[in-house]
Formats: C-alpha cells, sequence, structure tokens
C-alpha cells in the first residue's frame, strides 16, 4: 500500500552532491519518492567506463533507498515511465518530462533546472545550498599566502606557499586524508556550483575529471582510473598587477599601445602568464579599447566592461563567430594547448582581430615554435608580431619578428637565397634566431655564435639519415662555431644514437663538418 502525500521526482543534481541524503534527514518529508530509471542507468554507464561521478551518484541512489525505507510516511519507488517530449540522451529533460506528465514535484538542487520549472509551470522543492564558504575555501583564509593547495587520498595535504617564481611546498595538516573525505569535498563542490551560489560554475565536467570556477579559485578535481586515486587542486590568484608595475622598457610600452596586435605571453607553468594578461587586458582598457576574453576555465578577474568567454561551455566555431561578428579590438586567449587553440587565434588575427595568446613554453623561442608547422612560415609575422616571455613573474625577454629574403645563417651557396624569418630581441634590436624552410622541413637556428657553414648536400644526406628514426618535424638544426648539432627528442635519442651513428660518421668524412647528436629538451 503507498504512502498517501505528493509524488516526488530527484534529479540528478540531488544524487551527485549528496543534498537530498541531508534533505530526508532534517525534513519531514512524506509521500512517494520516484526514482526514474534513466538517472540510474546514466549513473550506470558512468559507472561501467570508471567514472567516479557515476560511482559516487550509485552510491547515492542506494544510500536513499537504504534510507527513505526506515522513514516512516516515505516510499521509494523505481520507474520507467518515458514521456514522448522527453530527451532520452538528456537525464534532466527525461526527469521534467516525467514530473509534468505525473504532476509530481521536483526536487533539485540545480538552479537551472529550477528556473526550467518556474518557467514550465512544474512544481519544484529547491534544495541548493546557500552562501556558506566550501571547506576547501577555508583553507585559503587559514594561510593568506597560499598559491595553491593540493589533496589527494591517502597522502597529508599539501600546498604552495609564497609568490610565482618564490614559492615552497608546505605540508598544511598531519593527519592523512581519506577517500571518504575527499568524496565529501567533491559533493560540496558540486553541490555549490549547481546551487549557483557564490559566484562557482562548472566550466568542464568529464567522465573521470571536473573543473569549477568559485569565485577567484580554479578547482581541478580528478578521479580514478585517469589518476589514481581522487586528487583535487585548488588555485588561487595571489597577485594581481598593473602594468605598470612590471617596470616595462618605454619602447615596449610604445609597442603595446601603437603596434603589437599579435602578441604570444610564453613561460613556464606558475611563471605568471596569466597575471601579465589580466594586467595586459586592463591596460588596453585603460587606452578605451574594446576587450573580450577567451579562458578555460573563466578565472581572470577583470572589470565588468571586460567579456569573459568560455571555451569549454562553446565550440571553437561559436567563439569565432562571436568575435568576429563584435569586433574586439584585443582577444586575451588564455591557455592556449593545441592545434585547434592555435587555429583559432590565427582565424581571428588574419580577421584584423588584435590578438594575446597565452602559451606554455620553457624558453621564449619555444613559443614562436608551437606555431611552426601550424601555419605557413611566410604567414607568420603576421600573426605574430611580438613575444613577452614570463621568468618567475617579471618580463624576461621581448620578441619582435620580420620577413625578409637572404641566405640563410650556416648555409653559404647562393642559391640558397630565401625567405628568412627573423626573431630579434626587441629592445637591442640585435637578431637571436633565423627560421626557415629547407627542403621540406623548417628550422630554427640561433644566431648568438657564428655558424658554421653547410652543404647543402651534406644537410640532406644528415636529414635523410635521421629522419628514418625521428619525423623531421620535430628535429631542430643549430649550426655552431665548429658544429653542427642535431637536436632530436629525447624519446628518440637512443634510438638515433643506436642507429645512425655509423652513417652519420661517413657523412662527416665525406664533407668534413663536424655533426653531433643530442636530445632536445
Amino acid at each position: 500500500m503507498l504512502a498517501a502525500g505528493e509524488i516526488y521526482i530527484p534529479d540528478m543534481s540531488v544524487f551527485l552532491d549528496g543534498s537530498l541524503k541531508e534533505y530526508l534527514q532534517s525534513n519531514g518529508l512524506r509521500g512517494r519518492l520516484l526514482i526514474h530509471t534513466g538517472v540510474v542507468k546514466y549513473f550506470e554507464d558512468d559507472a561501467k567506463v570508471g567514472s567516479s561521478l557515476g560511482i559516487l551518484g550509485l552510491e547515492e541512489v542506494a544510500a536513499i533507498h537504504n534510507m527513505a525505507s526506515k522513514i516512516e510516511g516515505i516510499t521509494v519507488e523505481y520507474i520507467d515511465i518515458i514521456p514522448r517530449s522527453a530527451d532520452l540522451k538528456d537525464p534532466e529533460s527525461l526527469i521534467l518530462s516525467t514530473a509534468r506528465e505525473l504532476g509530481a514535484v521536483v526536487i533539485t538542487s540545480d538552479a537551472m533546472v529550477k528556473k526550467v520549472c518556474e518557467a514550465m509551470g512544474i512544481r519544484y522543492i529547491y534544495i541548493g545550498k546557500g552562501a556558506e564558504a566550501l571547506e576547501i575555501e577555508k583553507w585559503f583564509q587559514r594561510y593568506p599566502d597560499i598559491m595553491s593547495i593540493h589533496l589527494k587520498e591517502n597522502t597529508l595535504p599539501m600546498a604552495k606557499r609564497g609568490s610565482p617564481g618564490n614559492w615552497e611546498l608546505v605540508y598544511l595538516d598531519n593527519k592523512v586524508l581519506s577517500k571518504e573525505y575527499l568524496e565529501r569535498l567533491v559533493r560540496e563542490i558540486i553541490s555549490t556550483a549547481y546551487s549557483g551560489g557564490n559566484g562557482a560554475v562548472i566550466e568542464v565536467r568529464r567522465s573521470h575529471s571536473l573543473i569549477v570556477q568559485y569565485r577567484d579559485i580554479r578547482i581541478v578535481a580528478v578521479f580514478p582510473p585517469v589518476s589514481d586515486g581522487i586528487e583535487i587542486t585548488a588555485v588561487r590568484p595571489l597577485v594581481k598587477k598593473r602594468i605598470e608595475e612590471y617596470n616595462l622598457h618605454p619602447k615596449v610600452i610604445e609597442r603595446l599601445e601603437k603596434r603589437a596586435e599579435g602578441i604570444l605571453i610564453g613561460g613556464a607553468p606558475g611563471a605568471g602568464k596569466t597575471t601579465f594578461a589580466q594586467a595586459l587586458a586592463e591596460f588596453f582598457v585603460s587606452k578605451n579599447k574594446v576587450v573580450k576574453t577567451i579562458e578555460s576555465p573563466r578565472d581572470m578577474i577583470l572589470p565588468d566592461q571586460v567579456t569573459q568567454l568560455s571555451k569549454n561551455l562553446a565550440t571553437s566555431e561559436e567563439l569565432h563567430d562571436i568575435l568576429l561578428l563584435s569586433r574586439p579590438d584585443y582577444t586575451i586567449f588564455d591557455e592556449m594547448r593545441d592545434t585547434a587553440d592555435i587555429q583559432l587565434y590565427v582565424d581571428l588575427r588574419l580577421a584584423g582581430i588584435g590578438m594575446v595568446g597565452v602559451i606554455h613554453a620553457t624558453s621564449p623561442i619555444d613559443s614562436i615554435q608551437r606555431f611552426i608547422g601550424r601555419v605557413e612560415l611566410g604567414m607568420l609575422p603576421s600573426i605574430v608580431d611580438t613575444v613577452i616571455f614570463i621568468d618567475k613573474g617579471t618580463v624576461s625577454k621581448v620578441y619582435s619578428l620580420e620577413m625578409t629574403v637572404k641566405i640563410p645563417a650556416g648555409l653559404k651557396e647562393e642559391d640558397l637565397a630565401r625567405p628568412v624569418v627573423v626573431v630579434k630581441d626587441f629592445i637591442t634590436e640585435e637578431p637571436e634566431y633565423e627560421v626557415y624552410v629547407f627542403g621540406e622541413e623548417t628550422f630554427v637556428v640561433p644566431l648568438k655564435r657564428r655558424s658554421v657553414e653547410v652543404n647543402k648536400r651534406a644537410m640532406n644526406q644528415l636529414l635523410k639519415v635521421v629522419g628514418k628514426y625521428v619525423p623531421l618535424d620535430q628535429v631542430i638544426v643549430e649550426p655552431r662555431e665548429d658544429v653542427l648539432v642535431i637536436k632530436v627528442p629525447q624519446e628518440y635519442y637512443g634510438l638515433v644514437l643506436s642507429k645512425s651513428l655509423p652513417r652519420i660518421g661517413r657523412i662527416k668524412r665525406r664533407f668534413k663538418v663536424d655533426v653531433r647528436i643530442e636530445p632536445r629538451q
């Protein structure tokens, strides 16, 4: 015999964040609690591929069933009703359509589902959490100089304290973190994001990872099997600087004001690239420029007049159309990672939009090399005109690029004259690198040392030998004072040494050129 009272249907959010269990414990809910098998199936499919979120969802469904069976006046039922209007691939659509057909009350902690219920005239109970601070935020409140917090099951909680380029790794507690504790933190994060409170937004949700922007804190959660245990990393920007605080050379300031429209900001992780990009965005705003950003996730702290777009919540095509039609003066592209990101940067830049790209690089020239092979060499100076390298929170190098026609450094035959991209130190105007195409390959040659002249046939034969064991687009040739250095990726280094040295030795003797194989870092 069914219990009297209302019919309730919980959606996915209340299982993922644990809010339904808390609600049942603290409220006198009475009636039929209907759990749709479509939600269970969604969790099951996620769990089958190893998703911790799917496993958490299934565990919560079981916990709700056990708890409700012990509460007088509540009956738990599983239903498989599929209304005609429901989208079978969308569990939330299934819940809302079912609730509408049965006249049931939806139980949710998702602020968006709440709004949909209001729009569709569906009754609901909203149990999203309020403005209470997250537990992970309390770590930052306890230690104001923390840059990032690192939590992993079966380890001690750790944090980076200090500033970019000047930090230390410290332990926050002497108590090992349990899996259950981290699961609770994940549920709390999800609940806050679903509720839409505290400026929390789920930027990325995949089977084995979760990225949430919570106020000015970026939270990244990773789950098995991608990781070997639940891990939560929270990063908060400690420093917010103005462009004047970087003590840039007046020539650089003038270039940023008048000429630089294809800018790359390079540096190692944690070097302060995004902090500088923030300062540059505010600098452009102060010059009455329209500025937008592309971020993944959106964690830059900027004035309201800067529109911040999420790469995770929109396709590259959508972002391309938005920016092309809205025509900002500058777009700050934070965290350019792959070919699709670079192509979006290139397309927008060639459309006449000023672009600032933030890119991981271990050296200033590495920032440029990320574009080589992805764009036609002759177009490179039109796409990237200024490279700013950040090291330990300061600007350590500024490059400019220009195109010319000459005999590349290290070559001697007159017929080898070709288009060459010259990379110059912007302050001193001294050339430091040349980039050119030789045969079908592109080479980046440093100019700080007087280069050895290399015979065209010798170069071709050396590349032919090395190319048998390593992709040539990953090879760097550096002519130096008395030796030709061929750099190959570390993973190919042993293979090249073991297989190619005899043939390289014969080429050395034949053409009287010294050759050295080195691992590329």
